[in-house]
């Protein structure tokens, strides 16, 4: 009989919950601790989940000799401190996207995890939607070859609110949060560096002190180019739409849902165990914990995405 892997979840927000209705579903892996910001808020979820242990100091939880992992979905500024906090507690990590705020904080994290031989992953879904795995796997088979990669990431955010429509404690940030979701996604995809990144911002926000509008454009080594339209300013249908353009086809990717380029759907239900890309990333992490093996998403293998990022970074502060 396996041994149980159980688990600490900090952040029992819109993605924390995405994650606890994912590990319903896979056997052999406990949430123990639920660690929150509003102590109330946090006792009525855990209630609803059966989790005994909570807490709003992830450090109490790092504490518990039972707790094997920790999956952090914690505002995008406290990720790579508190990474670096379970590895440094013996604990196995898996951070919600961005890794980091910084190509330095990304870099401790990888650092530590080389030295203490734990598994860290951070959560770049689009690795594991079934829509982009069919994609991915098309690449791979040599039936695909991706030309170029056009992106929307579209939100109606002009207060400080969650995916929920809940008010925010902190600030979302499109270049560091959204556009890495997709400058990892086109780097995996072509199975190619990317080796030029421009980037430009609209006004930034009076109170929220960030863009609400970008525009970035990357090309990869092998050619394949990709253009990601960025907003918090868009009402109209919102969430990330894909297009793949390639030689022999064209895909368009809305979350786990796959179309081809006519709109008429294809069946990617086969791709995976789950059509439910947050729970297929946590069966990744529980597995290569099982199996002592680097996840897909590892912290080192999202590394390139951390370097454009700051790259990015630079050309939009000049």
């Amino acid at each position: 009989m396996q041994k149980i892997i159980k688990v600490a979840l900090a952040g029992a927000g819109a993605f924390g919950i995405k994650h606890l209705d994912g590990i319903k579903n896979i056997d052999g892996v406990e949430v123990v601790s639920l660690i929150g910001r509003d102590l109330e808020k946090t006792k009525q979820t855990a209630a609803l989940y059966g989790i005994g242990h909570v807490t709003t100091d992830l450090n109490a939880a790092l504490a518990l000799r039972e707790v094997d992992a920790v999956i952090l979905c914690t505002p995008t500024q406290m990720h790579a401190a508190q990474s670096l906090a379970c590895l440094q507690a013996g604990k196995h990590v898996q951070v919600e996207i961005p890794l980091a705020d910084s190509l330095q904080g990304a870099e401790q994290v990888v650092a530590l995890q080389k030295a203490t031989g734990l598994v860290a992953m951070c959560g770049h879904t689009r690795r594991f939607n079934p829509s982009h795995q069919f994609v991915h796997q098309k690449i791979k088979a040599g039936q695909f070859n991706l030309q170029q990669l056009d992106v929307q990431t579209y939100f109606f955010r002009r207060s400080n609110m969650n995916a929920l429509g809940q008010a925010r404690s902190w600030s979302d940030h499109l270049l560091w949060h959204h556009a890495a979701h997709t400058i990892d996604l086109f780097a995996y995809q072509c199975g190619s560096p990317i080796v030029k990144a421009n980037a430009l911002q609209g006004p930034i926000h009076p109170t929220l002190g960030i863009a609400m509008d970008m525009s970035i454009q990357l090309k990869a080594a092998n050619g394949a180019i990709c253009s990601l339209s960025l907003s918090f300013n868009n009402d109209g249908p919102l969430g990330t739409f894909f297009r793949y353009i390639g030689d022999s086809a064209t895909y368009v990717a809305r979350y786990d849902d796959l179309f081809n380029g006519k709109e008429e759907k294809i069946d990617v239900s086969q791709v995976a165990v789950s059509m439910n890309g947050i729970e297929l990333q946590d069966r990744e992490f529980f597995a290569a914990i099982r199996e002592g093996r680097e996840p897909n998403s590892s912290v080192a293998s999202v590394m390139p995405c951390y370097a454009v990022l700051q790259d990015l970074e630079r050309q939009l502060m000049n």
